[in-house]
């Protein structure tokens, strides 16, 4: 006689046995908190909201399926997917689509990729391989070959230009470097190097990037302009108090003053709706993502495990400091969503392979040898 309940049982069992139970729900309740708000900012239609519930379900879909990946086997894509970034890279400049003055797309011709985003995974995928390989003699040299792999992506996105993308994908590579054994002379230098390089990268930057850092010393030189989006934001922030104006009760929200306030600037949506006490649960939420995943990082078996784990993790708080510096006036405007939170599939599949990965590091980890 066949054990029904026993066979679906043990089914259940091998479908859930890769997830990391604390990671998904906290992921889950920030996408839910997400969806509320991309909710109450385009509740005028139901397009987006749809829309972004299927990307909500196909990322969650990505995110098993990269959790039953062992983490031997995510090594061996590192270089292939590494050298397919930059071709895809490389190849936007040749062929791709130019939206806002920006060419940062590839049409497939049923759809369009960013390949930039594919780079937010490849490169600490790539540099974590590369430390991995060189465990046992790590010298100078490898991190010179680390920051010119680094290098190459971050100056071929910022080219496009596209500056938020290639800062992340910059802090995901820089954190495997650091957490590799950067030493801190060599990281002293480089801040040295930078701040006196400073004067000469402002010439580099582009007018409307330039324009941004002014926006951010005085919104009010331009507010109708280039200080119009910090402006709105920043009001809006300020107008939720300590508690809120309530769900659907945004007004700077419901009567657009709010540019992109279903993508970039979501966190003022956020914020005009549920004030002071919501931020704060939000920031709870991520905090507590944040340290599950470095806790995932601290047991992972390998040095390929802990550096990638680690990456992760903290490219999650780069997104979120980013975003909520932005949006609330102390960093310049630089087109970063919210994890988990704006509206977007590219973006929001390449968070969940993320956090798929994590799942896999720590539910793999006693499979590893050390």
């Amino acid at each position: 006689m066949i054990d029904i309940p026993g066979t679906l049982r043990r089914g259940w069992q091998q479908l859930i046995a890769h997830i990391d139970f604390p990671l998904f729900l906290i992921t889950v309740a920030i996408m839910a908190v997400g969806l509320a708000t991309v909710y109450s900012a385009t509740f005028d239609g139901n397009e987006r909201i749809l829309s972004q519930a299927g990307n909500m379900g196909i990322a969650l879909v990505v995110m098993w399926f990269v959790s039953r990946i062992p983490p031997q086997k995510l090594m061996s894509f590192a270089i292939p997917l590494y050298l397919l970034g930059l071709a895809l890279l490389i190849a936007v400049f040749a062929f791709g689509i130019t939206v806002n003055g920006a060419k940062r797309w590839l049409s497939l011709g049923f759809t369009r990729i960013q390949p930039s985003e594919m780079m937010k995974i490849t490169m600490p995928l790539m540099l974590a391989w590369y430390f991995q390989k060189y465990e046992a003699s790590l010298n100078m040299k490898h991190f010179i070959v680390a920051g010119l792999l680094l290098i190459v992506p971050f100056a071929i996105i910022a080219k496009q230009p596209d500056l938020g993308t290639a800062l992340l994908v910059g802090g995901a590579g820089f954190f495997v470097i650091f957490f590799a054994g950067l030493p801190w002379k060599i990281l002293l230098g480089l801040g040295a190097t930078a701040a006196a390089a400073a004067p000469f990268l402002w010439h580099a930057l582009h007018d409307y990037q330039r324009r941004r850092i002014m926006t951010l010393i005085d919104p009010t030189n331009d507010p109708l302009g280039a200080g119009y989006h910090i402006i709105q934001s920043t009001i809006a922030i300020g107008s939720g108090g300590i508690f809120g104006k309530g769900f659907l009760h945004g007004t700077q929200t419901h009567l657009e003053f709010i540019p992109e306030k279903h993508t970039d600037f979501i966190f003022a949506v956020f914020s005009e709706e549920w004030g002071l006490i919501g931020n704060s649960l939000l920031i709870l939420l991520y905090t507590l993502l944040i340290g599950r995943g470095l806790y995932i990082a601290s047991s992972a078996s390998t040095l390929f495990s802990r550096l990638l784990a680690g990456a992760i993790t903290l490219s999650f708080f780069t997104y979120a400091f980013i975003n909520m510096g932005m949006v609330s006036g102390i960093l310049p405007v630089v087109g970063v969503p919210l994890p988990f939170m704006s509206y977007g599939g590219t973006a929001l599949v390449t968070l969940f392979v993320g956090i798929g990965i994590l799942m896999s590091i720590h539910t793999h980890r006693m499979l590893v040898k050390k």
